[in-house]
Parts: C-alpha cells; structure tokens; sequence
C-alpha cells in the first residue's frame, strides 16, 4: 500500500515540476516576445473573419475591439448563417456582413459561415485571421497574432482566451481555473493546438495545406486547420500578444456542459491529447485519493502528501494568471482584484477535469449554440 501511495504521489509531484519549468520557460519567453511585437515589421493585408451567433453578453463592444486594431490594412468580415443571428445596432460600420445560409449539412454551423467569410474576402487579402464572438481585445491583438506568420517554417499562429468574469462566482472561477490550466502548457516553440479564437494563417498556407477540404464534414474549425497546417510540415506558434478577455459568467450546469463539449471535440479530433489529459489526470487524482486513504487509516504522512498536491496546483494556477496578467491588462487588474480567491479554488482545477473526462469518455454527440451533432470523422452528423 505504501509503495503504491508514495508512488503516485512522485508521479504527480514529477508532472507538476515539469509544468512549474515550463511556465518558467513560458515567462522568459513572454517577455521577449512582447517586448519585440511592437518592432515588427511584417504587416499584410488581413481579412479578420468573426462568426456570430445571436445575442451574448458584450458582443456590441467585442465586434468594435476587433474594428479598432492597430493595424494599417485589415478588413472586418462578421459572418452568419441568417441576418436573425446577427442582433441589431452590433455591427461595427467599418465591418462587412456575410451571411453564408444552410451550408454543407454535414459541417458545423459555425464552419459554414467561416467558409462563406473566406470565399468573400478581398482579392488582395496575405493573410486569413479569424476570431470569436464573445471575447474583447487589445487594440495590438492583431499585429500580435499576425507576427509569428514571418517565421520559417511557420503555418498557423495562435492566442488563447482567458477567463476574467465579472464579478467572479464559484462556477466561473472553476472554468476559469480549468481553461487556465491549458495556457500554461503554451510557451516556447512548436504550439500543441490552435485556439479558433484567435488563429492567422497565411493565405497562400491556406490554400496549400487544403484547409477548406478538411473543414467539410467537422465542427472543429481550430483542430481541423491545426491537422492540415501539420500535414503540410508546417509549425503553429503560439503569441503571448494575442490573448483575449472574456468576462462572461456561467453556471454549474453550463460549465459541465461546456467543459464536456470541450473534451469530446478532443477526444475525436486529436485523441491522442485527450488520452495524455487522461493520464495525467488519473495519476493526479490517484494520489490524491491513496493520500486521502493513509489519512484515514491514521497515517500523518498522509497530510503532508495532500498538502504538497494541493501546493503545487496554487504554484500552477499562480503561474499561468502571471503570464496571462504580462500579456494581457484586463487579466492583470482581475489577477490583483481576485488572483487570491482563484488560488483558493486551484486544486479542484484536476477534478474537474476528471469529471469532463469522464462525461467525454463514452460519447460522440454535443450540441453547440442550439444546434446537435454526432462526431465521426472525417464527416460529421447535424441533428
């Protein structure tokens, strides 16, 4: 028993101080990156595409973040599938409405209407980058998301969405810890995914890597366009600068069903990093429970193994709300408003986790925005 429980426990500690050097790595690597984003030099022409879906919180003044980027040449496309998506008075006027109708019934909604967007955009537009609805930028988020696209070997580039809700409750601070722990493991070097909320690529990429063809018949517009940019021998690189804020809140019951939903798209599209998130969960909340079980049984040993799990959660949580405070303002003055109470929640962050892999593990249906599917790949079915 012993020699089970303290061999968890160093499996746990061993994944949790490699996580603890990336950040580190993660850190040094913020700093330069956005030290040098301001320097850059390589603007192209871009076409921003936002797909939109009926009303949310904030939207009119997320549409207007993405109208005022500090960038020379852009072009904003919002793109739906029917003008009822699109609520009124929320279009910025510099922005370019494309409603892309029914679509391939096989394909998600919202890969329809990114499809429609592209077949629109302007004959002159280097550079594809494509945004979400429900999250608020800085005004360089652009110039920052565009920049890694100038280095060899590069295909896609990639942000990622920070959770700042306001005023925090306890669901959205568990989703916010949840999807904190995944910017964590984006640093340095070739990036393991593309968030859909922030991507560019190249269009001449685009067009090479096939991008179109593996959108037709998925839901999942970011895995389908990291799996093609691989399958073309090309890089993602991820950029500290393009991080967005999203401040909406959610409850118990939507933050299963979002979490969920997150981790089936995951386990069909790119099982191989669901079954990595398996692993390491299972060894984390393994500990935890052996520990837990010495606890009972009288051992003390048992507290301090649970002390050291629980630690090391808060150094994670701590480290990636600092990358996100660095590169990110809303991030930094919500990490010094509640930065202590998120820590608080942090070693709840590997059960939730188990709990969305759990839900994930024996289905293939999900229903995003009011609409169900049934995900077999390479096709998927719309219900």
């Amino acid at each position: 028993m012993h020699a089970v429980v303290y061999g968890l426990a160093a499996a746990a500690l061993a994944l949790a101080v490699r996580s603890l050097v990336a950040l580190r790595r993660s850190r040094r690597d913020y700093a330069e990156r956005l030290a040098d984003r301001c320097q850059n030099r390589y603007l192209p022409r871009v076409t921003l595409i936002v797909p939109v879906k009926g009303p949310e919180e904030g939207l009119a003044e997320n549409l207007r973040s993405l109208a005022r980027q500090d960038y020379p040449d852009y072009e904003l496309i919002v793109t739906a599938r029917s003008e009822a998506d699109v609520p009124a008075a929320t279009v910025p006027d510099r922005a370019r409405l494309v409603l892309a109708g029914d679509g391939d019934p096989s394909t998600g909604e919202k890969v329809n209407n990114l499809v429609a967007a592209v077949k629109h955009a302007s004959a002159e537009t280097e550079v594809f980058a494509f945004a979400d609805s429900d999250g608020r930028v800085e005004a360089g988020w652009l110039r920052a998301l565009v920049a890694p696209l100038a280095e060899p070997g590069v295909g896609a580039a990639t942000g990622y969405r920070v959770y700042v809700p306001e005023p925090p409750d306890a669901p959205s601070l568990l989703r916010a810890l949840w999807n904190g722990s995944i910017l964590g493991s984006l640093g340095a070097g070739d990036s393991p995914l593309v968030w859909g909320g922030a991507m560019a690529i190249r269009r001449e990429t685009f067009i090479q890597a096939r991008v179109l063809q593996s959108w037709r018949g998925t839901v999942s517009d970011d895995y389908a366009l990291a799996e093609a940019v691989r399958r073309a021998g090309m890089r993602i690189r991820f950029a500290p600068g393009a991080l967005v804020a999203s401040t909406d809140r959610v409850t118990v019951r939507a933050l299963a069903a979002w979490v969920r939903r997150q981790l089936v798209i995951t386990r069909v599209y790119n099982p191989r990093l669901w079954r990595m998130a398996l692993w390491a969960t299972a060894v984390y909340c393994g500990a935890s429970i052996a520990s837990l079980a010495t606890v009972i049984s009288g051992e003390i040993a048992g507290w301090g193994l649970l002390a050291l799990l629980a630690a090391q959660e808060i150094l994670k949580a701590n480290g990636w709300m600092r990358l996100a405070a660095a590169a990110l303002p809303a991030a930094q003055l919500w990490a010094e408003r509640y930065g202590k109470r998120l820590a608080c929640w942090a070693p709840l962050s590997p059960w939730i986790w188990l709990a969305g892999l759990a839900l994930s593990a024996c289905s293939r249906e999900i229903e995003w925005r009011g609409r169900r599917y049934r995900l077999s790949p390479p096709r998927s079915t719309v219900r």
